[in-house]
């Protein structure tokens, strides 16, 4: 049986004495409670389960710290087998005291079942865990000294193969002396003839810098000359380019004050009109209400003057005060 099958083993254990526990438990609680009812005050009945419950949770501490001893591989001495046993006889007792008051021998044995069975399972349990933990014990030792054997061996071969190593390491260096010695000897031949043909290989290569440089000189100058050209071409362009711009900012400036003094006429021709005598055409109304608002006359002044009403006229003013709209230059010039 290996470790695993322990373990399962143990479990079922486990599952099976907590199984038989809570169910005697139950057993108990439900049997006991109505003798308990019947020996306390009227009063006081609601107190009755609490003696079996608190004699089934003694049991249950019991069942459960001797599960953890035999994992742990301890005892825990006289104390815990006087509790296991008081428990279990508490239990037995209370379960078997109403039948035994009544005389009932047939009930007597009926309600000894669960708490004998439990006794026995407590007791059988903590045998069947020391067992289990003395076996996995010895199944870790078995396992520790498999394992020590095992790494003996594998540093027993590591040496082997460290010893076949270095007696290989040894030969491969005897035969790299020779190999070398051997290498030397065609490498003093070949730099013998290696430096004569250096020699001739730089004589050739000297020849060869020497136009190889003639040449890279005179195509120096021509870049150079090509490169003078250019920059000439260059400056004369830029000097164009230059003239055509200063030409160009000339012409829009000219320009600019020409639509200035264009606008600045149409202005004041509008507003050198006078009051109008009827009301004038909305194209040419709004160009009098845009001059006016330029040369800051008022609202009624700007509304005398097209014959439109003060509220169109403010409202007009309002647009050419907008910072969105267009601006009055352009409604003069509309």
């Amino acid at each position: 049986m290996n470790s695993v099958q322990t373990r399962s083993a143990e479990r079922a254990l486990s599952g099976g004495t907590w199984l038989i526990v809570c169910g005697a438990m139950l057993y108990s609680i439900l049997t006991v409670t109505p003798l308990m009812a019947k020996h306390t005050a009227p009063d006081w009945v609601w107190t009755a389960p609490i003696l079996p419950l608190v004699v089934d949770a003694a049991v249950v501490i019991v069942v459960k710290l001797d599960d953890v001893l035999a994992r742990l591989g301890g005892h825990g001495g006289k104390w815990p087998i006087t509790l296991r046993w008081m428990t279990g006889l508490m239990t037995w007792a209370l379960n078997v005291g109403d039948s035994a008051l009544k005389k009932d021998l047939v009930g007597v044995a009926i309600h000894s079942v669960a708490p004998l069975l439990l006794i026995v399972t407590a007791e059988s349990s903590l045998a069947y865990r020391r067992a289990l933990a003395a076996a996995l014990a010895a199944l870790k030792a078995e396992e520790k000294a498999e394992r020590e054997e095992r790494e003996q061996a594998a540093r027993e071969r590591e040496e082997r193969a460290r010893a076949e190593v270095r007696e290989e390491r040894e030969h491969a260096a005897q035969l790299a002396r020779e190999q070398r010695e051997h290498e030397a000897a065609l490498l003093r031949e070949q730099a013998d003839r290696e430096e004569r043909q250096r020699r001739e290989e730089r004589e050739i290569r000297e020849r060869a810098e020497a136009a190889e440089r003639e040449t890279r000189e005179r195509r120096e100058r021509e870049r150079e000359q090509r490169e003078q050209e250019a920059l000439k071409l260059e400056h004369q362009a830029r000097q164009r380019a230059q003239a055509e711009q200063r030409e160009r900012a000339q012409v829009a400036e000219r320009e600019r004050r020409e639509r200035e003094e264009r606008i600045e006429r149409e202005r004041v021709a509008l507003l050198a009109r006078g009051p109008a005598q009827e009301k004038l055409g909305e194209g040419e109304a709004r160009r009098v209400v845009a001059a006016a608002c330029e040369a800051g006359l008022s609202v009624r002044q700007a509304a005398e003057l097209c014959g439109w009403s003060v509220g169109w006229v403010s409202t007009r003013y309002a647009e050419y005060r907008d910072p969105s709209h267009a601006g009055a230059e352009l409604a003069i010039t509309s």
